[in-house]
């Protein structure tokens, strides 16, 4: 036995037991010292290699070299190009170079080799060196090479997901998303087709939704049952657990094997995603001939379908988002038209009742206005009625007229609390002592609240001074005590607080603010409000009461009043226990002390003084001008705004005042007023006007304001204050 054979390696033994004498070697104790040489320094080292001897090529190589040829048969004595006959057109001529003396080093060289029942890409780094003989001549090569496929195989994907990311990143929808990963890894892995499919709701079938086929291959966009497919098809992706078929003709039972064969597929690597333990989708790549899938492939397609999935997703929450935002954009720009329109129309109309959003807000509306207008209709009525007989007497009347002038007061508060809901009541605001305000409101609890329930007062020393329409904060007080009255079933402790120099907590998500504010609290010891209804008591309609015992506007009148003061309205309540309404009004200096006319010291007559009165509606026209005469002025009543302006001619030396109306056909009250300001610049204007939209956005434009419905008494004041105010500009001058 040579000396150079000796070991114990596996290779050893083979070539010591190899009949050489059958190849072009002949026997092992003829070969030439050098091909002895380069057999032991192969043997010896622990890098796969292979010497190719001789023009025949005959192969010899170390262990190391075994996994290099995978399934194939023994290469030991075997021609070279035989060995690897199905990769020799690529790696014919570089043997060839070898051969002829030029040693080749090549990296990552792909090779499309068989191993096993199939062939698979592989990639190698080798060096191809020739051997030669003591004379120099070219007797052999020596193939130094190492496999890479596994790190050709990492770069090629992450290069293969870099670039599916970029490709799919400005996608707008599910399809075209899908549409680009398809293509792109089945073309990435030489596959006949790729396709995405959705489950059907009881996982028995599914959709495919899109595909991408290679040319030549059947596209496969259709509904199909699961259970064609096969046992193993159901079980694996029911499991949650990926379909790996070679070759289905082997794999699968003749009937099961037959649904992929029409659809020209031997091969099948199929995905599943599983979403809250349902199966939902699937994506599949296919091949038309047997193909053993490399866990590469496998996990490759894995992390795609991931990766597919969630970007459909972060698509699908984008388009949700868009259209939210769209559709918040368009609520924003017409939301405070809209709720001024529909509004206006609630308060004018029935009509307009039937136009809101919300079918029981428009219930609730209608029978509580009802209930309230027609009691104050009942009334006037009534008072009518007896008004007419002949014999009534004096003290009789005088008690029907003044019934009849409190329930018009009352209808006309009714219609304020329904503007300030509306966010239309136009406030007047001014400086009073808070402290001082709240005592005075007290009284007026203390008798509405009724004899059982006790009202509190808790007041600090120091004066207190707001900013707020006096009236409006009246009307909120009296109905959060009404409402106070009701959760303590008429029985209980009522409790007015104020604390000054107070901040504006953050309320409803809304920033708090420094302030200083006025926090003026009210305090029941009635039932609470239950925790689901906190969020919508301030909604407008909404009311816990029986249909048609209130109008669901006494806490929305509380909010819009607290907010057009520049403050806000917080609430606290425990079940059981009680709630608080606490109001924070704008705190304000005190303003210096002027003289004003007590409510008994009503203007005297008009002193024959002359006013135009402009007004389009013949009623209401008719009776201003009788209001004004009664009060001892000489009016003239026109139906335009033209007419007043012939009337007024060129200096308005005819008329002290006007009195307009401000909205009418033609030319309104504002452009009247002003015309006549630069006519006459000390002719005083007074506006008046029913409309929503006047009071609240302020239309009269600084002139002289006096809204509907208004009494004898206010329009006597309004006058002369107007005509006072010029008297005193005339002095001052």
């Amino acid at each position: 036995m040579a000396d150079w054979l000796q070991g114990g390696e596996e290779m050893a033994d083979r070539i010591r037991n190899h009949d050489w004498a059958s190849t072009p070697l002949g026997p092992r104790e003829h070969w030439p010292d050098v091909l002895k040489t380069t057999v032991a320094l192969c043997l010896g080292s622990h890098f796969p290699q292979a010497i190719v001897w001789g023009r025949e090529l005959i192969t010899l190589h170390n262990d190391a070299f075994v996994p290099i040829l995978g399934g194939k048969p023994p290469a030991l004595g075997r021609p070279f190009s035989e060995v690897w006959k199905e990769a020799w057109s690529d790696i014919r001529h570089i043997a060839e170079k070898a051969l002829a003396g030029q040693a080749t080093f090549i990296e990552n060289f792909p090779l499309l080799i068989e191993r096993g029942d199939s062939r698979e890409l592989a990639y190698f780094t080798f060096c191809y060196s020739p051997i030669r003989d003591h004379t120099g001549e070219v007797v052999g090569i020596l193939d130094t090479v190492v496999e890479t496929t596994a790190t050709v195989v990492a770069h090629q994907r992450v290069c293969f997901l870099d670039e599916l990311s970029r490709a799919v990143a400005d996608a707008t929808s599910a399809d075209m998303i899908m549409a680009t990963i398809t293509r792109m890894l089945g073309e990435h892995l030489r596959i006949s087709s790729c396709a995405y499919a959705d489950m059907d709701a009881d996982a028995d079938g599914f959709t495919v939704r899109g595909d991408w086929v290679a040319p030549g291959s059947s596209h496969l966009v259709g509904r199909y049952r699961l259970v064609d497919f096969g046992r193993l098809a159901v079980n694996n992706l029911g499991l949650g657990r990926p379909l790996v078929i070679n070759n289905n003709r082997e794999e699968l039972a003749e009937e099961e094997a037959a649904t992929f064969q029409a659809l020209g597929i031997t091969a099948t690597l199929c995905i599943p995603l599983v979403k809250e333990g349902r199966l939902t989708a699937l994506m599949a790549i296919h091949d038309r001939i047997p193909r053993l899938w490399s866990e590469y492939e496998l996990a490759l397609v894995s992390e795609v379908a991931e990766r597919c999935w969630a970007h459909i997703e972060r698509v699908r929450a984008d388009a949700e988002l868009r259209t939210a935002m769209a559709a918040l954009a368009t609520l924003n720009a017409t939301l405070e038209e809209r709720v001024e329109e529909r509004t206006a129309q609630l308060v004018e109309t029935e009509a307009a009742l039937r136009q809101s959003q919300k079918l029981e807000a428009i219930g609730q509306l209608t029978g509580g206005v009802a209930h309230d207008f027609n009691n104050l209709l009942t009334i006037v009525r009534s008072c009518l009625h007896f008004l007419q007989r002949g014999n009534l007497s004096e003290e009789r009347r005088g008690h029907y007229l003044k019934t009849v002038a409190d329930t018009v007061e009352r209808g006309a508060k009714l219609t304020a609390q329904l503007l300030a809901f509306a966010r239309r009541q136009a406030l007047n605001p001014e400086v009073f002592e808070a402290g001082q305000r709240l005592r005075a409101i007290g009284d007026i609890l203390d008798t509405a609240t009724g004899a059982c329930v006790q009202v509190a007062l808790e007041l600090p020393d120091e004066p207190c001074h707001v900013r707020a329409d006096l009236g409006q904060l009246e009307t909120a007080f009296v109905n959060l005590a009404i409402n106070a009255r009701d959760a303590m079933d008429g029985e209980g402790r009522l409790v007015l607080r104020l604390a000054a120099n107070q901040a504006l907590p953050p309320i409803r998500g809304h920033a708090g603010q420094d302030g200083p504010f006025a926090a003026i609290s009210v305090s029941d010891t009635g039932s609470g409000i239950d925790p689901e209804l906190m969020e919508r008591i301030f909604e407008p309609f909404f009311t816990t009461k029986a249909a048609g015992q209130g109008t669901g506007l006494g806490l929305s009148q509380v909010f819009g009043f607290a907010k057009q003061s520049g403050g806000d309205v917080q609430v606290t309540s425990v079940r059981g226990e009680g709630t608080t309404f606490t109001l924070f009004l704008p705190q304000v200096a005190p303003e210096p002390d002027e003289e004003q006319a007590s409510d008994d010291s009503l203007p005297g007559d008009g002193g024959q003084r002359r006013v135009l009165v402009v007004e389009d509606n013949p009623e209401v026209g008719a009776f201003a001008a009788q209001i004004l005469t009664d009060l001892g002025y000489r009016s003239t009543w026109v139906t335009s705004a033209e007419e007043a302006l012939e009337r007024l001619g060129a200096t308005g030396q005819d008329f002290d005042a006007v009195f307009s109306d401000l909205i009418m056909p033609g030319m309104g009250g504002i452009a009247l007023a002003s015309e006549i300001r630069r006519r006459r610049a000390d002719l005083p204007v007074i506006l008046t006007s029913g409309y929503s939209h006047a009071l609240a956005d302020g239309a009269h434009q600084g002139f002289e304001f006096l809204p509907k419905p208004y009494s004898a008494e206010q329009v006597s004041r309004a006058l002369h204050s107007a005509l006072g105010a010029v008297a005193k500009a005339d002095r001052a001058s």
